[in-house]
């Protein structure tokens, strides 16, 4: 099978890369749950698989722990502690936030859960339900993912961490800048090159350099700032700038509650826009029959989105393609006679071969620069755990009452969550940055995005990459202090 290379001029179909003050963190929905220990150890507790470039994390989920908790507080993470069978270790008992406010379908979930001897467990959400310091509480306008927050209370790094700083006096921000290459020696990056909103270039220097452009730009960066002597990209005499870039792995599926099919009181308390669903399961967290024990993954359940748009494009595409007054007809009602409930699979994208960043020669910016040209190559058994979750997430709809339900899983990923291209680890050879995220090659640079991750979990990402950059800022710390001192 041939692949073939389809610029985004004629697919239409790019990536979130979060060029934004705060990156992508402003367009999530807020999904915040931890990795478990055994997604710090895929392979040892789960073996090697054929075609996957699977590793072992330089550091454990004991080492992570303090900094999810960290990120709870600091961040703003709302939700209530439960036990279930797949609940990691934690050092505190509890969300320091309790849940944003619920929609009744939960508890029609949770009912519908204990009938399966299910574990329905509360969404964590970094978001928060009532104002705290300069940020507000929850306005529930429903429009969490793919948009900003109005209220602050969604926890993008620009409302809980930049805004704070700012304040300090000791971060400025050069918003509307591209910053095109790194320069740098043997040994240390020397600067950095950015082009202003006026097409002017400058340079920055400093003692010591963080990246952290979201997975695909980071390796970009690198890949553009090759010289003399990284030939390869900067950082990049492994050849591993770039390799084993991950998505998060899984599919998504649907169920349609009538009317018709409802108490009155059901309708109306159904009809009610704005609370969260904050549901989902780890049951299958891990899969284990008598023949095998895979690596599950996580369902987050939620309506539809609220966005009329997409609602009618979801309608329009609804069965046999109609216009005029049969389009009128199925737009009026799918939005007034039922409402459409949502799940998301979150999995393993195991790491290969196939799938990585490289550069485009041929496409340049406006700036001059190659942009990124991403191979996108996903391992069969991906998909392979992705369906059997689905039948699961299916069969509890069913359960609920839902009609017209399905699933799509793919080995297209989700352009919001993208991690991997520069992993972390032990060995120069086979990885680029150390444990500490610093570059094996460069005594001063550090990159705290996504990029880090040589595994993904079977969760979203953000929380862990908000722990890592607590982490790797305390390590930093250090090393200011050491250098300070000495």
């Amino acid at each position: 099978m041939a692949w073939i290379g389809t610029p985004t001029s004629q697919s239409g179909w790019d990536f979130w890369n979060g060029n934004i003050v705060g990156g992508s963190s402003n367009f999530m929905s807020g999904y915040f749950h931890r990795m478990k220990p055994q997604d710090f150890r895929l392979k040892s507790e789960y073996s090697g698989i054929e075609g996957a470039n699977i590793v072992d994390w330089p550091i454990s989920y004991t080492e992570l722990e303090p900094y999810y908790a960290k990120v709870e507080k600091i961040v703003g993470i709302s939700g209530k502690v439960v036990d279930h069978p797949s609940q990691e270790p934690r050092s505190t008992p509890d969300f320091p936030y309790y849940p944003t406010s619920e929609h009744v379908i939960s508890s029609w979930f949770d009912a519908a859960c204990t009938e399966q001897d299910l574990y329905s467990i509360p969404t964590p959400r970094a978001v928060l339900p009532y104002a705290v310091d300069d940020r507000q509480g929850c306005e529930y306008a429903g429009y969490c993912g793919s948009y900003g927050c109005s209220s602050g209370a969604k926890g993008s790094s620009r409302e809980a961490l930049l805004n704070k700083a700012l304040k300090t006096g000791n971060l400025r921000i050069k918003a509307n800048s591209f910053v095109k290459k790194l320069h740098s020696d043997e040994q240390k990056v020397t600067s950095a090159e950015y082009m202003d909103k006026e097409g002017v270039s400058h340079q920055v220097s400093a003692d010591i350099f963080v990246v952290a452009a979201q997975a695909i730009e980071t390796s970009r960066l690198l890949l553009n700032s090759a010289n003399k002597d990284f030939p390869f990209g900067l950082a990049n005499n492994s050849k591993q700038v770039g390799k084993n870039l991950i998505f998060s792995s899984g599919g998504s599926g649907s169920g349609e509650f009538y009317y018709e099919d409802l108490e009155q009181k059901e309708v109306e308390s159904l009809k009610v826009v704005g609370p969260f669903v904050n549901r989902s399961l780890q049951d299958w967290y891990e899969i284990k029959t008598e023949n095998e024990r895979l690596k599950g993954g996580t369902i987050d359940f939620l309506f539809e989105h609220p966005n009329a748009i997409s609602r009618s494009r979801r309608a329009m595409y609804d069965g046999p393609l109609v216009w005029g007054d049969k389009l009128k007809t199925r737009l009026h009602n799918h939005f007034t006679t039922r409402r459409v409930f949502n799940f998301e699979i979150f999995c393993d994208w195991l790491p290969t071969d196939d799938c990585f960043v490289s550069l485009d020669e041929n496409v340049k910016d406006k700036w001059g620069m190659p942009v990124a040209k991403v191979r996108i190559g996903a391992h069969p058994h991906d998909l392979k755990v992705g369906e059997k979750i689905a039948v699961k997430a299916e069969h509890l709809l069913r359960q609920m009452g839902a009609r017209n339900v399905s699933s799509f899983i793919s080995p297209l990923p989700p352009a919001n969550l993208q991690a991997g291209g520069c992993r972390f680890g032990n060995d120069p050879k086979t990885s680029v940055l150390d444990k500490n995220c610093k570059a094996h090659e460069l005594d001063n640079l550090y990159i705290s995005d996504g990029s880090f991750m040589p595994t993904g979990g079977s969760v979203p990402f953000t929380w862990t990459i908000y722990a890592n950059s607590f982490r790797i800022a305390d390590v930093i710390i250090k090393e200011l202090k050491t250098k300070k001192d000495s």
